[in-house]
């Protein structure tokens, strides 16, 4: 039976009119109202819905809420449905392995299936979830990353050194993808340190003169550490003028610091969505790709939105995910609060703080909610801090919850007698209560955070069930 090839399987001419790049993209929204844009996010949502409701998994989803597709009429019905988040998904796979039911392929003899691309998550958070992707909404997907990159302002003829991982994990191979179809700029696919030796990494950077690096912010840190212990200067004998990764709250002073000055910018997006928000020009908070999504952001316990500012989950609905695997009201586990106020480009996008940490690894002190991966932001303004640390959450006798930050210091323990004291007094201002600090020296928590062998280091160490 024939069956089109990937690109002929849909129109690129048209993605790229629909989710335009550039000049293009500037000239679409600037301007543009929030009503126009409700409209325009109203004609994808209903398309959306429509081929939701093709899917086994959301039928039974939906089904189950007592949701019939007659009740959602418009986005405006779109807090009728229910969330689902990645345990319903590895439940789906559970039920009908190897690739569950909720991606549009259910029935299909393998050579009736449209072209596909197949990647999982990188199981930071339990067993890789698979992911597959339709040949248009993969494409979209790699033109957002692309929008991100041209709007921060990645230079013509740049030369881009990925960090991030390869293999079957999806991450390193879509950036590769927007990139080199939607930038002209030289790409070298480094990946991770054990894709390519970290000594090797900063070779690269100095034969092929990378002028941009891109990956997770703790490993592109710790890559200006092997530099000069090559002898060789960041700033000087590598000029390195943006890092583009997701950066967290804690890196960013030391992370430019540490390669000379470079301009950063923060984006943020997840497997199953791609990008969905990125920092611009004004670095001035992540702009949210409303036209390619939905973003609500929900409180952890109540579920119910959260008020401006005030954090929350960040529940997605990718509007061009239309062919293979629609996402509807995914909530990605992940916590962040909008940035009210206008923007100097009169877009007409919010604007989100960017990653503040993971409900999913809250640890609940003395009724205070606690997100490992926003304490090293907290710690950010002691001068001894390296920016590594690892929390350790345990459960006493009497079943009181404890927090133990294990911080590293940046010389002996020795010479920082009170540095203990001052991380605890820091930790207690802003989080309200007491935790444990534990100061180790550089290098000291790598065994917990992973950090030579993972994209994403861990944050916690959660012993309260063991």
């Amino acid at each position: 039976m024939p069956y089109p090839s990937y690109f002929e399987s849909f129109d690129v001419q048209q993605a790229l009119a629909d989710y335009p790049l550039g000049d293009a993209f500037l000239k679409r929204y600037t301007g543009m109202s929030r009503d126009a844009l409700r409209d325009l996010q109203n004609q994808r949502f209903l398309k959306l819905m429509a081929r939701g409701w093709e899917i086994p998994f959301y039928q039974r989803l939906w089904g189950a809420a007592g949701i019939e597709p007659g009740d959602i009429r418009s986005i405006d019905d779109i807090e009728k449905l229910p969330v689902f988040s990645k345990s319903d998904i590895m439940q789906s796979v559970e039920q009908f392995p190897p690739i569950g039911d909720f991606s549009g392929l259910e029935g299909l003899a393998p050579e009736q299936r449209p072209p596909v691309v197949f990647h999982t998550t990188s199981g930071t958070t339990g067993r890789p979830q698979p992911i597959i992707f339709g040949p248009r909404g993969r494409e979209i997907q790699a033109m957002l990353v692309a929008r991100a990159y041209r709007f921060m302002g990645l230079k013509p003829g740049a030369t881009v050194q990925s960090t991030y991982g390869h293999g079957m994990i999806n991450g390193g191979h879509y950036i590769r993808e927007a990139v080199t179809r939607y930038t002209n700029a030289l790409f070298l696919s480094a990946g991770t340190g054990l894709e390519t030796r970290s000594a090797q990494q900063v070779q690269l950077m100095q034969d092929f003169g990378v002028n941009v690096l891109v990956g997770f912010a703790d490993y592109i840190k710790k890559l200006a550490s092997v530099a000069e212990e090559q002898g060789l200067k960041p700033g000087e004998d590598l000029r390195i003028d943006m890092i583009i990764g997701h950066l967290g709250q804690e890196t960013r002073a030391a992370l430019s610091e540490a390669w000379g000055g470079a301009a950063l910018y923060d984006w943020y997006g997840v497997a199953d969505t791609g990008c969905i928000a990125a920092e611009g020009p004004d670095q001035n908070g992540l702009y949210v790709w409303e036209d390619a999504h939905y973003l609500e952001l929900l409180d952890v316990d109540s579920g119910q939105a959260v008020a401006p500012g005030d954090t929350g989950n960040m529940v997605v609905t990718c509007l061009y995910k239309d062919d293979i695997y629609p996402v509807i009201r995914f909530n990605t586990c992940d916590i962040t609060s909008e940035i009210p106020g206008e923007n100097p480009f009169s877009l007409p996008f919010k604007r989100i703080r960017g990653f503040l940490g993971r409900s999913d690894n809250m640890v609940k002190l003395r009724g205070i909610n606690v997100y490992p991966h926003g304490i090293g932001g907290m710690l950010a303004e002691l001068e001894s801090f390296t920016g590594e640390y690892v929390c350790i959450a345990e459960r006493d006798d009497a079943g009181r919850e404890t927090l133990t930050v294990m911080v590293e210091v940046s010389e002996p323990v020795a010479k920082h007698p009170a540095i203990a004291e001052q991380c605890g007094a820091l930790l207690k201002r802003k989080l309200g209560l007491e935790v444990g600090v534990e100061p180790v020296a550089a290098g000291a928590t790598a065994q917990w955070t992973e950090i030579d062998r993972r994209q994403k280091p861990l944050r916690l160490i959660d012993r309260r069930f063991s």
